[in-house]
């Protein structure tokens, strides 16, 4: 049977072996997926330690704080792994481990299947400039969206995720520029929180004004973490959406490239809402 993980620091609240299991089961695959817990600075020593527990080990998923530690890990990388500088998704190969990221592809599916949002032509405002958004935003690009503006606390951050991606932009004739988080211009179609700001507690970090009327506002978290921005944006005539669906469509296609079956990931959305209430 082979053998994936997800490894974080925390992992217990992970849903991901849940969800690979249930992938598993409703296309015939047989896998075995855990969590690992890995103390802070231990991240290559832990995928060290489980590719040596033989060659049933596979791969594995990546979550806060290690998507940065993941792509130093990897011997090779795909293009938006390595324009986000973030990997999330490790596939083990004779020739060394294989990195990508598919924050951003889950995100965009979730966007326009799930929540109905055509991207083409959309205004695009993109808070924060870590892994999370690292991830998406190469996808984002690819969406055919009109305009994308990464905002972060540290403008610095958010200009030099730019400048790695303005070839990608300019290539699909999308405009991208990066902005200070407490100074936003303009008002935008989608806005997708890739901030700390909903774990810490710290409220939505940028004025209502970002909001084009029915605009969708989209949290990374989900849960109780997600509750605070999705009041937000209902309070300010936004459509609310947490992370739920991004998590199932970014493990479905890494689901994908390890199996090479496309699992159901609506069906898999719909009995993971139900059974969170």
């Amino acid at each position: 049977m082979d053998r994936y993980c997800v490894m974080g620091n925390p992992i217990e609240h992970s849903r991901s072996p849940w969800i690979h299991a249930r992938f598993a089961q409703l296309t015939g695959q047989s896998i075995e997926y855990t969590r690992r817990l890995v103390p802070l600075g231990g991240f290559a020593d832990a995928v060290r330690a489980f590719q040596g527990e033989g060659r049933e080990a596979r791969g594995c998923n990546v979550t806060v704080p290690f998507k940065f530690d993941a792509a130093a890990v990897a011997q090779h990388v795909s293009e938006r792994a390595r324009l986000a500088q973030a990997v999330n998704f490790l596939q083990f190969h004779d020739d060394g481990i294989h990195g990508d990221n598919t924050d951003g592809l889950g995100l965009v599916a979730d966007v326009t299947t799930h929540a109905g949002l055509d991207l083409r032509g959309r205004d695009v405002l993109l808070l924060g400039a870590g892994g999370g958004a690292a991830g998406a935003l190469g996808p984002l690009l690819e969406s055919g969206a009109r305009r994308v503006v990464v905002a972060n606390r540290t403008l610095a951050k958010a200009i030099a995720l730019v400048r790695r991606h303005a070839a990608l932009a300019l290539a699909h004739q999308i405009e991208l520029e990066a902005q200070p988080l407490d100074a936003v211009r303009g008002d935008f179609d989608l806005v997708v929180n890739a901030t700390a700001s909903s774990l810490s507690g710290g409220g939505v970090p940028v004025a209502a004004s970002v909001l084009k009327p029915g605009a969708l506002a989209l949290d990374m978290m989900y849960g109780p973490a997600a509750a605070g921005f999705m009041d937000w944006a209902r309070e300010n005539g936004a459509a609310p959406r947490d992370g739920l669906g991004m998590l199932v469509e970014q493990a479905a296609q890494a689901f994908l490239m390890w199996r090479g079956v496309r699992a159901p990931s609506a069906q898999v959305l719909a009995e993971l809402r139900t059974s969170i209430g």
